[in-house]
């Protein structure tokens, strides 16, 4: 039982690094320079397509904290962390849903002469105040991890 437990929060806790280096390569690479050229987001003018990523990135990372927590449910330890993890990313992912996704996708898809530099650059400005949640669920994924490995 403890291995697959371990198992378990080893790849939640990988999956959750895969999408915060997804969002700092986002920031540091991706969102330094689209503001000027926002052909680069627009998949349908040969842009990049961020939901590629971010859609199978945030599905597994979720089913596998949701495995996570059940495997781990009687483990007081680590549900406490994995739970740390699941509201810090339910904050993170409801806050996107409402407010940062629907305004990329008009990025994404309308005229890029359209759009005004500094809107994109006050959404990226805005969009890395999400770093901090996903720096929460890393940290209590790691944590959980730590608990794991030393139920072993």
């Amino acid at each position: 039982m403890m291995s697959v437990l371990f198992f378990a929060v080893t790849i939640a806790t990988a999956l959750a690094l895969m999408s915060l280096g997804g969002g700092l390569y986002e920031f540091s690479v991706v969102d330094q320079v689209w503001p000027a050229r926002p052909e680069l987001i627009q998949p349908n003018r040969g842009g990049l397509s961020r939901r590629r990523f971010w859609i199978p990135a945030h599905v597994a990372f979720e089913l596998g904290l949701i495995v996570s927590l059940i495997v781990a449910w009687s483990v007081v330890e680590l549900r406490t962390w994995l739970l740390v993890a699941l509201v810090s990313h339910a904050t993170m992912r409801v806050w996107s849903a409402l407010d940062f996704i629907p305004k990329a996708l008009v990025f994404e898809k309308v005229d890029p002469v359209t759009i005004s530099e500094d809107t994109a650059r006050c959404w990226v400005r805005r969009s890395l105040l999400r770093l901090p949640l996903d720096l929460v669920t890393c940290v209590a994924m790691l944590t959980a991890l730590t608990q794991a490995g030393r139920l072993m």
